[in-house]
């Protein structure tokens, strides 16, 4: 790096990073508008001939739709990440993400959409993500120095978060003034995010290993298992959101239970990314200190007690004020799992324990839909929030007995074993 990261605070200070931000905030503002579309158009359409249980069933599977292609594909996605530039991944990923926002658009202008085209784009966008996130993840940490990147993982969240509170908004929004507008929408960010990845000048590629593809796999899952902190952060993070995770409920409750519609439904689809914006905001400024570890357990409890909160709510103020805190707690998580994850992993290993995280995280999210959708359908809506938030605390009071390392992870430094590398 040209300059020393003590004589550098900010990672915008390096021209690389300013353009992965960009990428990373219009692809982010792109996808959840996309999703939160595709969402409520499934939702919609099958309310026109289904009860409400079987329409949660089919939201349950626009997740898992998403989810097979990251399951997969991401350990692959992994080693290549490791071994090919991690730039031209990130661009042939955006690119296909781009050509499902045209295809969605084309569908809406000329009003043929029907339910198997909006699986089919949610399960190529599945494909798009599978390469894209283990390659913009691994590609991070090669912009800044070690020492700037907890700020840089910051300012990386505050893009995704920023991307997550807007995009919904103008999903919904946009939608309600023209079903091909949204789609057109994510079509211009998606081709911005492209021209900035295209911004972003080579970086050194990590040594290769020699291993074979399989082998590579091997090596990236043996060295997650064997690393507690990693292991137990990207595990837990991904368990109370399997059980917590309340966005597949959303279009219910905004349709069925507090009757607000698709403004409704973009409201309270940004509001934990709103507070979670305000969260990652704070934190480039007032770095965590000690004890984060005990910090982060703390947080996924309160994530969990949020979720039960929205669960049991029937006024808007009341859902929306639980989704703010929902996602306020999950960005300290997500904060100290993102920087003990890239700070305790070597570069040569950060494309395969990516692909590893992301498909834990894809789990989490997608499958947590399904999980919330099959629920609904057997339970209802109201039930199967509230038990998965009663899980979710459960699985944090377990997972600090299971993994005293990251319970006890003091401070956000790169360990002594790693800073040579």
């Amino acid at each position: 790096m040209p300059q020393s990261a003590a004589l550098v605070v900010s990672p915008f200070a390096f021209p690389a990073f300013r353009a992965f931000f960009v990428a990373k905030l219009g692809s982010t503002l792109a996808q959840m508008l996309i999703v939160i579309v595709i969402g409520w158009q499934v939702y919609d359409l099958a309310r026109a001939t289904m009860p409400i249980r079987e329409a949660a069933f089919l939201l349950g599977l626009v997740g898992l739709a998403q989810f097979l292609p990251v399951f997969a594909l991401s350990l692959v996605v992994g080693v290549i990440a490791d071994r090919l530039d991690r730039r031209h991944i990130a661009r042939a990923a955006i690119a296909l993400e781009l050509l499902c926002a045209g295809v969605l658009a084309v569908f809406a202008i000329t009003g043929s959409t029907t339910l198997w085209p909006l699986f089919a784009v949610a399960m190529t966008l599945g494909v798009a993500r599978a390469f894209a996130a283990p390659s913009l993840s691994a590609l991070a940490p090669n912009l800044v120095p070690p020492a700037v990147l907890p700020t840089a993982i910051a300012w990386n969240s505050i893009g995704w978060q920023t991307g997550a509170v807007l995009g919904p908004v103008v999903g919904g929004l946009a939608y309600d003034v023209s079903p091909p507008l949204p789609y057109t929408i994510a079509a211009v960010l998606l081709a911005a995010s492209l021209v900035a990845l295209f911004r972003i000048p080579p970086v050194k590629l990590p040594p290769s290993s020699g291993a074979s593809g399989v082998e590579s796999v091997k090596q990236g899952l043996r060295y997650v298992r064997g690393n507690q902190i990693v292991f137990g952060a990207i595990s837990l993070d991904m368990f109370a959101v399997i059980l917590a995770g309340a966005t597949a409920m959303l279009p219910i409750y905004a349709r069925d239970i507090l009757m607000v519609g698709p403004q409704g439904l973009g409201i309270m689809r940004a509001a934990p990314a709103f507070g979670a914006a305000f969260v990652a905001l704070w934190l480039t400024r007032n770095p965590l200190g000690g004890k984060v570890g005990l910090k982060m357990f703390v947080n996924v409890g309160l994530f969990a007690l949020a979720t039960i909160v929205f669960g049991l709510s029937t006024i808007l103020w009341l859902s929306v004020t639980a989704l703010i805190v929902l996602g306020a707690a999950d960005m300290v998580s997500v904060y100290v799992r993102s920087s003990l994850i890239q700070l305790h992993t070597p570069d040569d290993m950060r494309g395969r324990v990516s692909s590893v995280s992301m498909l834990f995280i894809s789990a989490s999210n997608e499958l947590g839909e399904f999980r919330a959708g099959t629920s609904a359908a057997l339970f209802g809506a109201v039930e199967a929030t509230v038990i998965g938030g009663v899980l979710a605390l459960g699985v944090t009071v377990l997972w600090a007995r299971l993994f005293p390392e990251l319970r006890d992870a003091d401070r956000l430094d790169v360990p002594e074993n790693l800073r040579s590398r």
